[in-house]
C-alpha cells in the first residue's frame, strides 16, 4: 500500500494547475516553479519557543542571494556545530538536539533558511541555500560538525561537495534525488508528467544548472568526512531506501534506521538524538 504524504496540497491549487494545463505545459509549469520555490509557513509549536526566547538572534545580510537571514545563535563554546532545518521548517524545529548539543558541552548556530522563519523573501531554492552555508560557515564558522534535516541535509551535501568544511555530518530523513522530488510535487499537483520535464528545462535555463547534479546521491560521492545517514522506515515525505542509496555513495558513511518515528517526529527521539551525540563526540 503506498505511503499517504503528510502534507495536502488545496484543491482550489490543484484546480488552477490543471486549468492552466490545459492551455499549454509551460503555462502549467510557471505555475508549478513559483510553487515549488515557495516553502509555505507554519505557525511555531510552543515546543520551539525557549531555543527561540533563549538564542541570539542575529539578522545578517547575505549580498550573494539579496536577501536578510535570521541566526539563532544558541550557548557558548569553542565547539560548533550548524543546524540546518528542511523545507517549510525553522531554525528552532531541531530545539531537542540543539538542547542535547548544550548539554554535552557544544554550541549551536541555528538559521531560518531564505525565506523560513523570520527571514526575509518568499522564494528560494537549493542554490540560495547552499550560499547561505558557505556564508555561515565563513562568518560564524569553523563548525566542528553539521546536523541538517530533509531539504537542510540535502544543502550541506551539496555545500560539501564543492568544499569541505567540517569533521563530520549527520544528515535525517533526506531524499537522494532531485528528479524524484520534482515528479512527486507535479504528481500532487495532479499534473502530467510533461510539466515535469518542462520544468527541468526552466530551471536549467534560469540557474545554469542540470537539477540532479545538486542531488544528494550525486553529492554523496564527493563527500570525504565521517557522515551519518538517519531515517524512519514511515517516513511518509521521504522513503527510506533513499538512506540505503546515499550511504552507499558516501566513502566514510554510516546508517541508523529507527521504526515509527516519521520524518518529524524523529528530530524529538531522545534516543535517537542520543546516538547522534555519540558519533559527533566519538
Amino acid at each position: 500500500m503506498p505511503k499517504k504524504n503528510t502534507f495536502e496540497v488545496p484543491s482550489s491549487i490543484i484546480g488552477t494547475g490543471q486549468f492552466l494545463q490545459l492551455f499549454s505545459s509551460k503555462l502549467a509549469s510557471n505555475f508549478a516553479l513559483k510553487l515549488f520555490t515557495a516553502p509555505p509557513k507554519f505557525k511555531v509549536p510552543e515546543r520551539e519557543e525557549m531555543m527561540r526566547k533563549s538564542a541570539k538572534n542575529i539578522m545578517v545580510n547575505i549580498a550573494a542571494i539579496e536577501k536578510e537571514v535570521n541566526i539563532y545563535e544558541y550557548g557558548f563554546s569553542k565547539t560548533k556545530i550548524l543546524l540546518v532545518h528542511g523545507w517549510a521548517g525553522r531554525g528552532t524545529q531541531l530545539y531537542e538536539i540543539a538542547d542535547k548539543l548544550l548539554e554535552n558541552g557544544m554550541m549551536v548556530i541555528s538559521v531560518d533558511l531564505p525565506s523560513h522563519g523570520l527571514s526575509s523573501g518568499k522564494t528560494t531554492n537549493l542554490i540560495e541555500c547552499i550560499a547561505t552555508i558557505e556564508f555561515l560557515n565563513e562568518k560564524f564558522g569553523p563548525f566542528e560538525a553539521a546536523i541538517g534535516h530533509s531539504f537542510g541535509g540535502m544543502a550541506l551535501l551539496a555545500s560539501l561537495s564543492k568544499k569541505s568544511f567540517l569533521n563530520k555530518l549527520v544528515t535525517i530523513g533526506i531524499e537522494g534525488s532531485n528528479n524524484k522530488i520534482l515528479d512527486v510535487f507535479v504528481q500532487k499537483l495532479k499534473l502530467k508528467p510533461k510539466v515535469a520535464e518542462t520544468m527541468r528545462k526552466q530551471i536549467k535555463s534560469k540557474f545554469k544548472v542540470h537539477l540532479e547534479s545538486l542531488a544528494a546521491l550525486t553529492s554523496a560521492k564527493k563527500v570525504k568526512i565521517p557522515t551519518l545517514v538517519v531515517h524512519d522506515t514511515q517516513d511518509k515525505d521521504v522513503d527510506v531506501s533513499s538512506a540505503y542509496k546515499i550511504r552507499q555513495n558516501l566513502a566514510n558513511g554510516r546508517l541508523i534506521i529507527t521504526n515509527g518515528l516519521g520524518h518529524r517526529k524523529i528530530l524529538r527521539d531522545h534516543s535517537t538524538i542520543n546516538k547522534i551525540i555519540d558519533f559527533l563526540k566519538s
